[in-house]
Formats: structure tokens, C-alpha cells, sequence
């Protein structure tokens, strides 16, 4: 097994795999009579053109560290976002793409409030929630189309707190 520490989450370190979503720097507007703070279109969503946006729900088992990685997944024909519905951590693990393989994984601490959008296409681990609830809301492409494809990983990969 190959071990793998996971890192906090920035948009910074981030980029190449999606976007951060969560409350940071001052509100690109504030609404509503003054009492809400509007962080404005955080995430590139990309359903492609056979594709519409779809929220659901996901209810996922908590894990707990050690995690075991051995399956990475991805979506060719569209972004997908995660959005916690409650206040905990939980775990984001990518890869980025070696020529139609994931490469080598990286696995990320999403802070309580952290959500992300993976961008199509890309490399990653299944919802990882470290804590129950593992209540999120997910904005994702739906189509006719087969929008998945597994990686079974060997050897697996231990995934440890730092």
C-alpha cells in the first residue's frame, strides 16, 4: 500500500482538478437590504451539449483515517459539485489524467463550509464524508449518456491525516 497525507483544501493548490467553493474575502455584493453577502459564480458547471444541470441529494457513509483508496472515478461529460449540508470535514481525493489513467493522487482536508466542483473529466475519489451526517447536495450533469468511468487503483493507496 502506498501511503498518501492529505493537504488542506485552497483554491490555490486546487485549480487544475476544480474550483473551491466557500465563504472567503469580502462579498462580491451584498443583497437583500444589506444582510446578505453574495459570493458570485464560484464554479465553471459544464454539462456539454447533450447534458442539463441536475441537484441531488447523496447521503454517504462517514469513513474514518486511515482511508483506504483503491477506486478512482471520473465524469467525461460533465462538472459535478459537492455542497455539505452540514458543518464537518470531509475528505476530496483527484488525480490528474496520464494519458486516459489517473495519475498520482493527491488527497485534500475540505474544511467545514468547503464545498468543490470538479471540472470535467477529472480524476476522483468517491465521497468521502468524516463524519455523519454525509448529507450533500450535488449539481451534476443529467443525459442519456453513460457519464462514468472507474479506475481500479493497485496497489491501493493508505490516505493519513497530517
Amino acid at each position: 500500500m502506498i501511503r498518501l497525507l492529505t493537504e488542506p483544501l485552497t483554491q490555490a493548490a486546487f485549480a487544475s482538478f476544480g474550483d473551491v467553493l466557500e465563504v472567503s474575502g469580502a462579498a462580491d455584493k451584498i443583497i437583500n437590504r444589506g444582510l446578505c453577502g453574495r459570493w458570485h459564480d464560484r464554479a465553471l458547471l459544464d454539462f456539454g451539449p447533450q447534458g442539463r444541470a441536475g441537484i441531488s441529494i447523496f447521503n454517504a457513509e462517514p469513513r474514518a483515517f486511515p482511508y483506504v483508496l483503491d477506486l478512482l472515478e471520473r465524469h467525461p461529460d460533465g462538472s459535478q459539485a459537492f455542497v455539505p449540508m452540514s458543518q464537518t470535514e470531509w475528505l476530496v481525493i483527484v488525480a490528474p489524467d496520464d494519458g486516459g489513467v489517473p495519475g498520482a493522487p493527491r488527497a485534500f482536508l475540505a474544511a467545514p463550509g468547503q464545498g468543490i466542483n470538479f471540472h470535467r473529466g477529472t480524476w476522483h475519489g468517491v465521497l468521502t464524508p468524516l463524519a455523519a451526517p454525509g448529507l450533500f447536495a450535488v449539481v451534476d450533469r443529467i443525459g442519456d449518456t453513460t457519464n462514468l468511468e472507474e479506475f481500479p487503483l493497485d496497489p491501493p493507496y493508505r490516505i493519513e491525516r497530517t
